[in-house]
Formats: structure tokens, sequence, C-alpha cells
């Protein structure tokens, strides 16, 4: 069997899951199209940069990450009836996002979450993290590293929660001595609130991995205030690094993290003690890619069957 990985170029996470993939499963992973048995359209939305010939000659697998119901309008509804036609089977990384998918196809559906690479996401030393960084020992760092403003706005992507993340911090601003840590791109509505709110912040923009590391390393805690996810990353990135971290009951949350981390963000305001944080660290292991990329290989040898 031999499996090609469509990812979309954006130098964004799909692109790192599909680095990952041809690390650990170099045997079955092929760089030549015409020589996949499976085509994994990691980066479903670029489905069309493929050509209808190779579509119609080869088993597709295609992942739908997640969907927000109130942007997934008729176009939208139209666009995936189309592409279905073309698709032998759905991957989706939460049952939450399957529950979804169910309703449009009649298509095979397989959930299987994210991995994580332990080769990088391994426990640092909180101090030397902040002291790399040139961020405050003394402060509670809070962190958040996404996308969650609209593009070419300074409006919230509402999904993403970044007004439920600043309703959080702010809440808590005067309990501690807060200082927020905000990495990916497209930040500029929770800056905005952040200087309203006179909380201080660093922000670092696209960060290659190894810096995104050590700025995991550098938090007290870590939130996820989205509405809606696919995975994310961070659940596990954060939990193999024993970052503390709390997250609303989103994609794989309440798989991978300990009941009292999943919470009502910005209702609730848990901080996970050193139990949750070890309880978490030892859930992720299962996610290892070591581990994990056995379902993704049933998955594919399923599809071919």
């Amino acid at each position: 069997m031999k499996v090609f990985v469509l990812a979309p170029q954006e130098n964004w996470i799909c692109d790192r899951i599909a680095e990952e993939w041809k690390k650990y499963c170099p045997d079955v992973t092929t760089e030549s199209i015409q020589e996949a048995d499976v085509l994994w359209l990691l980066a479903g939305w670029c489905w069309n940069h493929v050509p209808m010939h190779i579509l119609n000659s080869k088993k597709v697998v295609l992942t739908v990450h997640h969907i927000v119901p109130d942007k997934f309008d008729e176009p939208k509804i139209r666009d995936f009836k189309i592409r279905d036609q073309f698709v032998d089977a759905y991957h989706t990384p939460n049952i939450k996002t399957a529950e979804i998918v169910k309703q449009l196809t009649s298509k095979p559906i397989y959930v299987s979450s994210y991995w994580y690479d332990p080769d990088c996401w391994k426990p640092a030393d909180k101090s030397q993290c902040r002291d790399m960084l040139g961020l405050p020992d003394d402060k509670f760092i809070i962190g958040s590293f996404q996308r969650d403003t609209e593009g070419g706005t300074r409006n919230p992507k509402l999904e993403k929660g970044p007004d439920l993340f600043c309703d959080y911090v702010e809440k808590i601003k005067d309990e501690k001595d807060i200082h927020v840590l905000l990495g990916g791109w497209r930040r500029e509505y929770v800056i905005d609130r952040l200087q309203a709110a006179e909380i201080p912040f660093t922000f670092f923009e696209k960060v290659p991995l190894e810096k995104l590391r050590v700025m995991y390393g550098a938090c007290d805690l870590y939130v996820v205030a989205s509405r809606f996810e696919g995975g994310p990353q961070a659940v596990l990135e954060a939990a193999s690094m024993k970052v503390p971290i709390i997250s609303r009951d989103v994609g794989i949350a309440d798989a991978v993290l300990e009941p009292r981390c999943v919470v009502d963000i910005p209702n609730e305001l848990f901080m996970p003690d050193d139990d949750s944080v070890e309880k978490n660290y030892q859930n992720v292991q299962d996610y290892s890619i070591v581990l994990h990329k056995n379902n993704y290989l049933q998955i594919f040898e399923s599809v071919l069957k």
C-alpha cells in the first residue's frame, strides 16, 4: 500500500501533520500521486488541485477537520456534495465533527484523533524557557497560540473563541499577576482587547517549531477557549509537555484531558493541579505518532478492501 498525502503548502498545521506522517511512515508514503493506492486529502479544501482522472482512478480519503455550522451555508453544502462524488471515505479527528459529516454523506466515516510527535513535545524547564524568550519569571503566564481574527479585519473569528479567551483573562487579572503569551498570527482582536484591559502581553508571530516548544514551556496555563475545533493540537502538545491546560468541550479535549480540565470558559476558573497535569500526561501517551499511526494505517487498508 502506498499513500499520497495532499498538504496545503500554507506553512500551517496540516503541513506539519503531513511531514510527520512521512517521517514515521516512509514505507507506505509516496511523493508520486501516480504511484499511490490511496490519496489522503488532508487539506480537503485543495481537492480540486488534483486532476479529475486521478481522483477517479484512486481510493480517496478526505479529512474534515471541523465544521462551523453558522458558516456552513448553502454554497458550502453544494460544494461538499460535488466533492463527495470523488471521495471513498471520510476521516474526522473527533466524534463531534463526524456527527455533522454523517448528515451530509452516505460514505464511510472514520474517526481518529490527531497525533503528536514525542521527539518534539517533551517537558521543559519553565525558568529556562522564560529566560530564552525574555519573559518575566515572576508573572503568571497564560498561553494562546492560534489564528483567531477574521482575515483582513480586526473582528474575532468566533469559532476560535478569542472573545471568550479575553473574557477569561480579564476575569482573573485581579486574582493573579498575569502576563499573556500569544503565538500564531491574525491576533489583532485579542491584542486590541488586552491593550484596552491594560493586560501585559508578548506576541511572537509565526515562530518555528522549536521556539513554539519553548513558548509552551514558559506557560503556567494554556487556555483553549474555542467553540469549534478539530483538535486542537494544543491539547496534545500542552499535555505531553506537562503544561497545565484547560479547554472548552471541543474537538478531542474530552478524550485527552482529565475531566476537571474540560471547563466552561470563561464561566469556570479551574486551575489544573499537579494531579491533573500528570493525568493529562498519562492520557496523551496513547496519541504518540509511534502508536497512533497504526490507526491511520488501518483506515487506509480498510478503504482499499
